[in-house]
Formats: structure tokens, sequence, C-alpha cells
């Protein structure tokens, strides 16, 4: 990876970035939230985060939309780590996830993005975990 983006050539050739694919559920608003109305920020996502993200509507009762990701697994981390933030009930984490958001929509991630990201979620669990003694 070089410091400008995750630039790892054909990242879908790769086998181990399809290995145990992220899967988790937003609510109808959550989606339209992240990924913008008629899901308009989508495609520079996927190419920003060097990921293949699926979206498929289920019809519960509140609307919630599957999201599937597949790429590598740092990249994964780093949208799942900005969508805990987004949904986190302290501002302060959920204006980092905003930042990730705003971030993520504009450039592609670099290795700094990605390492930033595990710092943030690693500081969150140290502070939950002393919180929850």
């Amino acid at each position: 990876m070089d410091t400008c983006s995750l630039s790892m050539g054909a990242w879908w050739t790769e086998p181990e970035n399809f290995s145990a694919p992220l899967v988790f559920y937003l609510e109808e608003e959550q989606e339209e939230e992240i990924f913008g109305q008629e899901d308009r920020y989508l495609c520079c996502m996927e190419e920003h985060s060097h990921t293949l993200i699926q979206l498929e509507p289920w019809f519960t009762v509140t609307g919630h939309t599957r999201v599937t990701v597949v790429g590598p697994p740092r990249a994964r981390q780093w949208l799942m780590g900005m969508i805990w933030l987004l949904e986190h009930k302290d501002f302060h984490y959920r204006a980092r996830g905003y930042q990730m958001l705003q971030s993520v929509r504009s450039q592609p991630l670099t290795k700094e993005d990605l390492a930033a990201c595990l710092r943030v979620q690693l500081d969150s669990l140290v502070v939950k975990g002393y919180q929850d003694k």
C-alpha cells in the first residue's frame, strides 16, 4: 500500500478480500444518511475505500437495509468503525464518524486513515471497558 491511497492493484483478485464479508443492517434513514439519497455516494465510497458494497432492502417493519461489504480487511474495518461512530450516543464520537464519512466520500483512504480509525476504536473500547466496571 502506498501513502496516497490503498492502491493495491486489483484488490478483487485476492481471495482473502472476499473471506468473511462484513454483513450488517441499517435502518432506512441511516442508509440514506451514509450513502445519500438514492445511494448517490455509494460508487465513490466503494472506489475510495477499495471495497464492494451491496445494499439490499429488507422488508421489515422499520425498513432495514442489509449491507454486505467485501474488500481488504482493514478497509472493511474502517467502514464498520465509521458506521459504529455515526451510531454512537456520544456527540464527539458521532462527529468523528461524520468526519470519516465526508473523507471517504471525497478522497481515497490512506494507510494513515486506516491506522487512525483503529486507534479511535481501541480508545473507545478502553473507555467503555472502564465505564462498565
